[in-house]
């Protein structure tokens, strides 16, 4: 199955230029493992980019466009061109993880050693990281999650089973591309516990008093 809901252009657009927090590129980087349109979209914005930079005057780059463009090269390899059997194809081990989630969280889903930080949730956090905050998120079929907003740029990819908000049906290989403008609840679907990893790069805003109370606990 094919990928529907795909990055921001603002986000390729960041992507490829290595200004993209290191959390939210890695999501970013995974969604691109499973998604040839979004691979296409990439292709293009490194070529504009590449025509904007031989347009300009050549400048050193400074400490910070050279740490966002090491970071990249970090990241890159794991995006593979042509990935073996096509996007989701039949072939896909859904046992194994995206490449680009492999020095966080290892390689097979099944091998994961989740934490429960709230009823019907559990969560993996990867450390050392910079740049934001990446998890591995595990949730209990027909579960709804707390309303809440975004206070800066929030990824989230579904590895495994789906849920449903205002936005429309999320399934494996999807990527919800959110900012502090949308206001959710995601309720997943029954059958399988919804899988997906997330990247933040500032805390969620959640609605309602009790969530509020508890989003120390929770950390998120």
């Amino acid at each position: 199955m094919k990928p529907t809901h795909h990055l921001d252009d603002a986000t390729v657009i960041s992507y490829s230029s290595g200004a993209l927090p290191a959390a939210l590129a890695v999501v970013a980087s995974a969604h691109l493992e499973r998604c040839a349109t979004c691979r296409d979209r990439l292709l293009d914005a490194d070529r504009i980019g590449g025509v904007l930079m031989q347009q300009q005057r050549v400048e050193p780059p400074t400490e910070e466009a050279r740490s966002a463009m090491l970071a990249r090269l970090d990241i890159e390899p794991a995006i593979a061109p042509e990935p073996p059997a096509g996007d989701m194809g039949e072939d896909h081990d859904p046992d194994r993880l995206p490449h680009a989630l492999h020095p966080w969280f290892g390689h097979s889903m099944r091998a994961l050693r989740w934490r429960r930080v709230a009823p019907g949730v559990q969560r993996i956090r990867a450390t050392g990281i910079g740049g934001g905050d990446l998890m591995l998120l595990r949730i209990a079929p027909g579960s709804k999650l707390p309303l809440h907003s975004h206070g800066g740029s929030e990824l989230t990819m579904i590895l495994d089973g789906a849920y449903d908000d205002m936005l429309g049906h999320f399934g494996p290989g999807d990527v919800a591309d959110l900012d502090g403008e949308i206001l959710h609840q995601p309720v997943t679907s029954p059958g399988v516990p919804c899988i997906c990893v997330a990247a933040t790069d500032a805390p969620l805003k959640f609605s309602g008093w009790v969530a509020r109370t508890l989003q120390p606990l929770f950390g998120f």
